[in-house]
């Protein structure tokens, strides 16, 4: 966009990447991820402080980038990997569950994103949500029904203060019909929306906080099935966009 000094762009010893992006918020499932997806053998390159995963031995055209936390690194990467030529992107992160139905290893689709967070408005300054792609939604959700998981559809709420989920904003974003909280969606989504690209997200709850009590389940196999679960749901989706 010509208002901005410094543009992404693709550089000399960039690579050209196919159309589809996974990103992965957490090193345990960008491991996963990168063994389920091809890219095992894939030493990978350094991009910021993430790696980025091109040569997947089953899926052409897709490529893997994290670990990624927080709106701000999310963005970074999502605008560096649109100039150099992703048109999907697609997300797997954790959240802490809002709402009471929304339980420890249950998956949840965002079908919105709450703006809490500060990225986004400097893409779209004076909006509070922002959407991901229609498409990819409708997608996730019939290929999660395949696996019978507990699967959530509505909105999250993004933050970029995880040490300041108070419980008046609790509360708030509960009467708002937040699902969960996390930390990346809603910037993700709006940066997507600003360079004309598509966007999801997939996460898995990692913990309670709809009692205004933090109930922690990162030891529970309910979430260690549940991260597997989201892996596989992503893997049926990449290898549909890329066999379309």
């Amino acid at each position: 966009m010509p208002d901005a000094i410094i543009q992404p762009q693709r550089g000399k010893s960039a690579p050209r990447l196919g159309p589809v992006a996974v990103l992965a918020a957490t090193d345990p499932d960008l491991r996963r991820l990168r063994d389920s997806l091809g890219f095992g053998r894939d030493e990978g390159r350094r991009l910021y402080v993430s790696r980025l995963y091109t040569a997947s031995e089953s899926l052409a055209g897709t490529c893997l980038a994290g670990p990624l936390v927080g709106a701000p690194c999310t963005v970074m990467i999502a605008e560096t990997l649109i100039a150099w030529g992703v048109r999907t992107l697609v997300f797997l992160g954790w959240c802490g569950a809002v709402s009471p139905a929304v339980e420890i290893g249950d998956l949840v689709l965002p079908v919105s994103a709450l703006i809490d967070e500060g990225t986004s408005r400097h893409y779209r300054p004076g909006t509070d949500a922002s959407a991901p792609a229609a498409s990819l939604i409708k997608k996730l959700a019939g290929m999660s029904a395949v696996d019978g998981s507990r699967l959530h559809q509505g909105p999250v709420w993004t933050t970029d203060a995880p040490f300041r989920e108070t419980p008046d904003k609790v509360r708030g974003y509960q009467r708002r019909g937040a699902l969960a909280v996390e930390m990346e969606c809603s910037a993700l989504f709006t940066v997507a929306a600003f360079r004309a690209v598509s966007a999801a997200a997939l996460l898995v709850v990692s913990d309670e906080l709809s009692s205004l009590v933090w109930r922690p389940g990162f030891k529970d196999p309910r979430f260690t099935r549940g991260r597997e679960t989201a892996c596989a749901v992503i893997g049926r989706l990449c290898s549909a966009l890329t066999a379309s």
